[in-house]
């Protein structure tokens, strides 16, 4: 399979891609993302003989966009995705907002599918009360998705991968602005106003965590090292002056770190 769309009903798809053989890393993209950041990762991982999956949110790149941005009903469309090309022994690859999807797929769906869980620059897994966030905040914050989401992209897109070049920052800029808006302003208030702590207490596979220590959009003392400390022998990996955009920046370290653990 290199590229399919699976049926999620009534006319919708999500579009999948898939490159290589061995055995399979399912990688999820972050908010406002889709499968096509994953691009030069895959690639490393297929150099190792892995087999790299991505695939496109809801409401996100080339899949459709129809109702349903909690997170019960994204990791239905993760089990859709497993499902329907019937992996197993699955590595999950989760960046940024991903990682609740990850975690709720886990929580409604057990591990039968998954060896093991990466979270790579992974929000949450609380938000609101944390440094004084409000939902007051996060309401602020999806009116201007809403309403100038090209002036947010403008005041965040260099932190997330400093020293990209212009057109790469273009190119992700670009993918943002292709989202749905309803699905970006949606999913934003599902990452935000979520409460992953016991599920993510529950996990019971083995867990990775990547997180650069620049992080703007996940600090790490308040995303990956809570949640290194919430769940049970999670690994903490930290990418000094890295920041979100690790696929980005880093990704031939990312890969290799996926294939050491996928090869344990």
């Amino acid at each position: 399979m290199n590229t399919a769309f699976i049926s999620r009903g009534n006319g919708h798809t999500l579009y999948v891609r898939g490159w290589g053989d061995g055995l399979p890393v399912v990688l999820m993209a972050g908010w406002g993302l889709d499968g096509r950041i994953w691009g030069e990762t895959m690639l490393h991982l297929n150099a190792a003989g892995i087999r790299a999956i991505a695939y496109d949110r809801n409401g996100h790149g080339r899949s459709t966009d129809r109702p349903g941005y909690t997170y019960d009903a994204l990791a239905d469309d993760l089990a859709a995705v497993l499902e329907t090309l019937d992996l197993t022994g699955v590595t999950l690859v989760a960046h940024s907002g991903a990682g609740g999807e990850a975690i709720r797929y886990l929580s409604r769906y057990g591990p039968k599918r998954i060896e093991r869980l990466i979270l790579v620059g992974a929000t949450g897994p609380r938000v609101i009360g944390v440094n004084g966030i409000t939902p007051d905040m996060i309401d602020g914050l999806c009116a201007q998705l809403s309403c100038d989401l090209s002036g947010w992209i403008d005041a965040n897109i260099e932190p997330f991968a400093p020293g990209t070049p212009w057109r790469v920052n273009e190119w992700m800029a670009a993918m943002v602005l292709d989202c749905s808006r309803r699905a970006i302003v949606e999913f934003q208030r599902t990452i935000a106003l979520s409460d992953l702590s016991a599920e993510a207490a529950a996990l019971t596979l083995p867990v990775t965590i990547i997180h650069g220590d620049r992080d703007i959009s996940a600090p790490l003392e308040r995303t990956a090292r809570v949640y290194a400390a919430t769940i049970p022998g999670a690994e903490l990996v930290v990418y000094d002056g890295v920041a979100h955009g690790v696929m980005v920046t880093d990704a031939s370290r990312l890969a290799n770190d996926i294939v050491q653990r996928v090869m344990r």
